[in-house]
């Protein structure tokens, strides 16, 4: 899987950027996340928000993973990578 990484607010955040066009249903996501361990504190069809490597991390229906707080830019590929491996 290919990203981009963008760094966000006040440079404690990145978001990597799949540059797939991916459509990731979230409830399904959501389920298959909290089967992994994962306990998810939110859940729209717009994201899904939970703890991950004591970051908050938000996961968006086209591919975009957000960490808080990240500074490391491979880091952020790296755990994007990780935590989709299984979703798409």
């Amino acid at each position: 899987m290919r990203f981009t990484t963008v760094r966000l607010c006040g440079g404690e955040a990145l978001m990597a950027v799949s540059a797939d066009n991916l459509d990731l249903k979230m409830e399904e996501v959501s389920v298959r996340l909290e089967e992994r361990g994962f306990k998810v504190k939110k859940m729209d069809e717009m994201m899904i928000i939970i703890e991950w490597n004591g970051m908050e991390t938000t996961i968006y229906p086209h591919g975009k993973v957000m960490f808080f707080p990240l500074k490391d830019r491979s880091l952020c590929i790296k755990y994007a990578a990780e935590i989709l491996e299984d979703l798409v």
